[in-house]
């Protein structure tokens, strides 16, 4: 090995970290004060456009929202960004995610991995999920409080993401969904959250809050991609999903129920659980129950275009894509009945099943099976914010972070755009802007 060589090899080795780090500073720093101006801003809560629009952030919030060049509010020091002919929306939410999940390695093939491969995983998909737009996720299940971890080195800025609800491991029923069951006995593979009684589910709920989780995660149901489940079995009790609820709440924190089945849907309604994941095979009873309490539904209707496309090739096996074929238009067509009732919906994609940064796919979906844009739009950002609980993300208003989105024309008109962001702000920082944004 030549001289020149090892030299080339030692400089590339002290410039990668100050490369990387200049990157992350860059994505994460924000300036004090930003002023942003774009021909249109979308008011989600009345569906208004605002004209000739201007945002004021200050300190990573909203301070001013006006029309005009909003010059006389800002500082002589304010950086200013022209946005010209796009539309500013606030950032976009999922509901459901699994950050350190990879569609391409399905069944057994994630075996050939030791167990911190997917903590690697999620720090990448974090990124590409926020440069699709999406500036808050809840994650809502993950193996050894990788999510947890996560969400930790986003908020010290040691990695680029978006904010992260979550949920640390979902559980259930010995034997359901949230179990492990792909082995035999001689592996002793569990979940150590397994709840078989009402004592049991508190105590789980407990443990898990204390070591992170910021939602609580259960599997009332079957799933599809479980072994040994079917999605429409119901797997916790009644009394087992009331305890969760009951302990969850007065510990201040939501419940989202994993739910495919009509029976256990109406029972996690009834117990209070806050949001039903997948409400797939829904029925009448179970959407007249979920209007009368305000349950919210998150319905994953986009990702089956994948996982049939692609699963049998990522190694998932044939069973796990039978159920997905049986449920699949089942789900859609619920999706559009629960609508046409008047059920409070939000957006969530279970990105993890296909890959992260596509979560804008739904949006169309949506529409094709009811929604108007506005109110596909809606689910993923006023509507997310109120089932989160959250004040602060959502809409934009003075005093919420500055997190938004801005795409050319109007997504109100054309869903699609939401599919290719090309402009992202995260609490005041912007972590993307493509050359046709300036």
């Amino acid at each position: 090995m030549s001289i020149a060589f090892r030299l080339f090899v030692l400089l590339a080795c002290l410039l990668l970290p100050i490369a990387t780090a200049t990157a992350r500073q860059a994505a994460e720093a924000a300036p004090r004060e930003t002023l942003l101006t774009a021909d249109r801003l979308l008011d989600v809560r009345s569906g208004r456009i605002l004209r000739d629009a201007h945002v004021l952030v200050r300190d990573g919030r909203i301070v001013e929202i006006g029309q005009g060049d909003g010059a006389s509010a800002a500082s002589a020091g304010a950086t200013r960004i022209d946005l010209g002919d796009m539309t500013l929306l606030p950032g976009l939410i999922d509901m459901h995610v699994h950050l350190d999940g990879d569609p391409t390695y399905g069944g057994y093939t994630g075996l050939q991995f030791g167990d911190r491969f997917w903590s690697m995983l999620a720090v990448p998909h974090a990124e590409r999920t926020l440069m699709a737009g999406f500036t808050t996720v809840r994650n809502v299940g993950s193996d050894a409080w990788n999510d947890v971890g996560l969400r930790q080195a986003i908020d010290e800025s040691k990695v680029v993401g978006p904010r992260i609800v979550t949920a640390a491991s979902s559980f259930g029923a010995t034997g359901g969904h949230c179990d492990s069951t792909y082995f035999p006995p001689s592996m002793e593979q569990k979940n150590p959250f397994s709840a078989d009684s009402p004592e049991e589910a508190r105590k789980s709920v407990r443990t898990l809050r204390k070591y992170g989780a910021q939602v609580i995660k259960i599997c009332a149901t079957g799933g599809v991609f479980s072994r040994n489940t079917e999605p429409g079995q119901q797997q916790m009790s009644l009394a087992e999903m009331r305890a969760v609820a009951d302990e969850a709440h007065q510990w201040g924190l939501k419940v989202a129920a994993h739910a495919h089945g009509a029976a256990g849907i109406k029972d996690a309604i009834r117990a209070g659980i806050d949001t039903i994941e997948h409400a797939s095979l829904i029925d009448d009873e179970g959407i007249a129950l979920a209007r009368k309490h305000g349950t919210w539904l998150s319905m994953d209707i986009y990702n089956t275009d994948y996982t049939q496309a692609e699963g049998a090739r990522n190694g998932v096996l044939e069973d796990n894509l039978r159920k997905d074929r049986e449920i699949a238009e089942l789900q859609r067509e619920n999706f559009r009945r629960a609508h046409a009732a008047g059920v409070r919906m939000v957006y969530g994609t279970d990105a993890g099943v296909y890959p992260h940064g596509r979560n804008g796919g739904q949006f169309a979906v949506m529409v094709r099976y009811g929604m108007t844009p506005l109110e596909a739009i809606r689910s993923a950002t006023v509507n997310a914010a109120e089932a989160l609980g959250r004040s602060d993300v959502g809409v934009l208003e003075a005093g919420r972070y500055a997190d938004l989105v801005a795409v050319p024309g109007d997504p109100t008109q054309d869903v699609r755009l939401l599919e290719a962001v090309p402009f992202v702000m995260k609490g005041g920082a912007v972590v993307r802007e493509d050359a046709e944004t300036r």
